[in-house]
């Protein structure tokens, strides 16, 4: 069975999607689009801007979730997901690409989404740290055990998951995750605390907007962030999606669950190939590939 799987903010790069743009009429349409409904010239950024610009999460998220869709309509007839799942902001492209939001929609999401956050930083300093080399259950137990708010926020794979919350919480935890045999605790240069706590004020104001959006039938089940398993009900997919920007991505078991399920190949649809890497580790016995475009 084929899983296609969609990639989260820190996949973009400057010159994302020019090639499409270039090659394939229903690209340069979509970007057009997107220029229109995020009313800035996005693709300039992309095409031609600099890492800095393409870094401000207003442009970034809207950015890789653009090069996704359009990768996937590029595609086709060849196109033909029997599942699919997204790290994060990947899971908005997952929900256009099996139908469940339209690319309108899904891209006005994204947008709010990414302004939502920036707000949610700004009123609280706070921070993410990659911790490699310990079990699951030992992050849990020092983030629980360390005083103020850090909670493990990214099962990205076995021995990698990442941490957010306050900022002095995370360097303290850091410090104790080293002690503990971490090979690494790492700050890492984002904007703030993603699935944390200190969400909350980005996740009341995107649950609104995602509210009164509509969600159709899935073409095939989305294994979203929060549950790890297959989801076929749009109303179930509306309300996780709630849920995500103060609850953890669970990627290692919803990548274990898709195996579970059936899937042998996973095809990245997005920039970059992060998540190939990650699935590798999590799955070795799966096939992992790019697109094939015509």
């Amino acid at each position: 069975m084929n899983a296609y799987v969609f990639p989260g903010q820190g996949a973009q790069f400057v010159g994302m999607g020019l090639d499409l743009y270039e090659k394939y009429p229903i690209a340069k349409e979509l970007f057009h689009k997107a220029n229109d409904i995020l009313g800035f010239d996005i693709t300039e950024v992309m095409f031609s801007g600099t890492a800095e610009g393409l870094k401000e999460t207003k442009v970034t998220q809207p950015a890789v979730f653009l090069h996704s869709v359009v990768l996937s309509k590029v595609m086709g007839e060849s196109f033909k997901p029997d599942m699919v799942a997204g790290h994060s902001l990947g899971e908005f492209s997952a929900l256009v690409a099996n139908s469940t939001l339209s690319f309108e929609d899904g891209l006005k999401l994204v947008s709010q989404r990414a302004l939502a956050m920036q707000k949610a930083c700004e009123l609280r300093p706070s921070a993410m740290a990659a911790v490699l080399g310990l079990d699951d259950a030992v992050v849990e137990k020092i983030c629980k055990e360390t005083p103020g708010i850090v909670v493990a926020a990214n099962y990205n794979c076995p021995g990698q998951l990442v941490i957010s919350g306050e900022v002095v919480a995370v360097e303290l935890a850091c410090e104790k995750l080293k002690e503990a045999g971490a090979k690494r605790a790492l700050m890492l240069p984002v904007g703030g605390a993603f699935h944390s706590p200190l969400m909350e004020p980005a996740r009341e104001e995107l649950a609104a907007a995602i509210e009164s959006t509509v969600f159709s039938q899935p073409s095939c089940a989305i294994y979203q962030n929060v549950t790890t398993t297959a989801v076929n009900s749009s109303s179930e997919i509306k309300k996780n999606l709630m849920l995500q920007l103060t609850a953890p991505v669970k990627w290692t078991q919803s990548v274990q669950n898709m195996v579970k399920d059936g899937a042998t190949l996973f095809t990245e649809i997005g920039p970059g190939k992060v998540l190939q890497g990650l699935v590798k580790k999590i799955a070795p016995g799966a096939e992992t590939t790019a697109p094939i475009l015509e």
